[in-house]
């Protein structure tokens, strides 16, 4: 009795034969190759419905073969074994990776807790980003959602202690912190219908003038920390060109998501000179 390698290999050897015959051979070989499929599937659907009605065990038994499961699975008569819930994971979260690594950010899975629960942790800029519960729920929650129906929570831990990357943001539990105010522009160079990016002291910064006031931000969308300085300005609000977060210039609150708004830095001007507040080391 041939083994199903034996039969598939059978099988590959006529397709390798027909393939060069002339299209008008071939439609005719490949026509009567699905009549015949059509014939099987029909029989093997009507065998299996009197299989279930009169012993379901004996119908396990013929799928545990593995010619009668090749032939069922070919007819989509039976569903495909389905990967254990760890490799469905690891493939969900590697169709998010590439957006966080844009914004040197990524995840991890850190426990599965039967039977519904999944532990992840978001690392790099995703660790520090104020918005990291949108990121969690519209990207790797999903993700993890749509290979793995049977989770319905998806919870993101904290960084280990010691472990928590700060992505240039000082803390303000440092003793060795002082603020200092840094000339950055004139007046004239900063407009209003705009921004003018600067980089200072380590840190970048976007300035906007509304009249005489001048206003100062953290150049860094609160998402994944893409800059905004080349993001569209209209009607006062800055729009990322990343992921599309919308922000009001002049309070820095955040249109896309309330629950967070823009670092903003103290601003003062002195003969038409803009100076900012920065905390330093």
């Amino acid at each position: 009795m041939p083994n199903l390698e034996e039969l598939v290999q059978e099988i590959n050897r006529f397709e390798a034969i027909i393939s060069e015959w002339d299209e008008s051979q071939r439609c005719v070989a490949v026509g009567l190759k699905r009549a015949i499929e059509a014939l099987h599937k029909a029989a093997l659907t009507n065998l299996i419905k009197s299989l279930k009605q009169e012993s379901m065990s004996a119908l396990r038994h013929a799928v545990s073969d593995e010619v009668v499961y090749a032939v069922l699975l070919y007819h989509e008569l039976v569903k495909p074994p389905k990967p254990p819930l760890a490799q469905r994971i690891q493939t969900a979260l590697e169709e998010v990776r590439p957006g966080l690594k844009s914004h040197n950010g990524d995840v991890e899975l850190v426990a599965i807790k039967p039977p519904d629960t999944v532990e992840v942790r978001l690392i790099g800029t995703c660790s520090n980003c104020l918005a990291s519960t949108l990121t969690l729920s519209q990207g790797v929650e999903q993700a993890i959602k749509n290979h793995c129906p049977e989770i319905t929570k998806v919870v993101a831990v904290n960084n280990p202690i010691g472990n928590n990357t700060t992505s240039g943001l000082i803390s303000p539990f440092s003793s060795k912190i002082t603020s200092t105010w840094i000339k950055v522009a004139t007046i004239e160079q900063v407009p209003e219908f705009s921004v003018l990016a600067v980089q200072l002291a380590g840190s970048s910064l976007i300035l906007h003038r509304q009249g005489i006031i001048v206003i100062c931000y953290r150049n860094a969308c609160t998402h994944l920390g893409s800059a905004l300085d080349r993001g569209k300005v209209e009607n006062g609000i800055i729009t990322c060109p990343s992921h599309g977060f919308q922000y009001k210039l002049e309070t820095g609150e955040c249109l896309t998501a309330p629950d967070v708004s823009l670092q903003s830095y103290p601003v003062k001007i002195k003969d038409d000179k803009v100076f900012v507040k920065l905390q330093q080391l």
